[in-house]
C-alpha cells in the first residue's frame, strides 16, 4: 500500500525531531548545533532586526565608557556628587539626569537591547549606538542636540569619560544605528569578550573601574 503524502511528511518530521533533540550520538550533536546556528543566523536575527527596526538589536558593551562605580549596586547620589562639575558644563542638572535611561550606567560585558531610532525620536539623555568611523560602533549618552537645515546633529558623552571624543561631537542622523532601551543580560557578553579582550592595551583589559 502506498503511503499518503502527509504520512511521509509525518515520518520525516518524526525522524527530524529525534535527530534534533533525542539523538545523543555525534551525528545528533553536530546536526543540533548546525540547526541552532542556521536558526539564529537566518531566522532569529533577521526577525529581530525587522521587529526592532535596527541592524543591531543586541549589543555587547565592549568598553568601560559608561561604567558607574559598583555597577548594578551603584549609588546614584554618590556618583553624581563626583560628576557634578562635568555635567554642569553641559547644563545638565541632577534632577534631569535622574529621568534619563540607564541613570546608573552599564558596564563592559553587558548585553543591551536596542531599537531603531527615527529622526526626532532621540532625546537628551538617551543612550544611542552610532558609527563613529571606528572598528566598532560607540554606545554613549546624548548630551546635546542641535537642529540644522540638514537635520538634527547629536553630541554624546560616556558617563565614565572625563571628556568627549572628537567623533561624538557632531553625529549625523544617518550615523545612528539605534537606541539602547534595556540591559538585557548583565555581564553575559563576557562569554564572547574573553576571546579577544586580552589583545587590547593593558589599560583597557578586564573589568571596569570608575575614572
Amino acid at each position: 500500500m502506498r503511503q499518503k503524502p502527509y504520512e511521509k511528511l509525518k515520518i520525516i518530521l518524526k525522524k527530524f525531531w529525534f535527530l534534533l533533540w533525542k539523538d545523543d550520538s555525534l551525528k545528533g550533536w553536530i546536526f543540533s548545533l548546525l540547526f541552532i546556528f542556521i536558526f539564529i543566523k537566518f531566522i532569529f536575527f533577521p526577525t529581530l532586526n525587522l521587529i526592532t527596526g535596527t541592524s543591531l538589536p543586541l549589543a555587547i558593551v565592549e568598553s568601560c565608557s559608561m561604567h558607574h562605580q559598583d555597577n548594578l549596586l551603584s549609588n546614584f547620589d554618590n556618583w553624581w556628587e563626583s560628576e557634578t562639575s562635568k555635567y554642569d558644563y553641559y547644563n545638565i542638572q541632577k534632577e534631569q539626569f535622574e529621568t534619563f535611561s540607564f541613570k546608573r550606567g552599564f558596564t563592559k560585558g553587558d548585553i543591551l537591547f536596542v531599537i531603531g531610532a527615527k529622526p526626532g525620536e532621540v532625546r537628551i539623555g538617551d543612550v544611542i549606538i552610532f558609527n563613529g568611523g571606528q572598528k566598532n560602533p560607540l554606545i554613549h549618552r546624548v548630551i546635546k542636540i542641535k537642529e540644522t537645515k540638514e537635520g538634527a546633529v547629536y553630541s554624546t558623552l560616556g558617563d565614565n569619560n572625563n571628556g568627549q571624543l572628537e567623533v561624538e561631537k557632531d553625529i549625523k542622523e544617518e550615523q545612528i544605528i539605534g537606541k539602547a532601551v534595556l540591559r538585557l543580560a548583565p555581564y553575559a557578553g563576557w562569554g564572547k569578550l574573553v576571546f579577544y579582550d586580552w589583545r587590547k592595551p593593558k589599560s583597557e583589559r578586564g573589568f571596569c573601574h570608575q575614572n
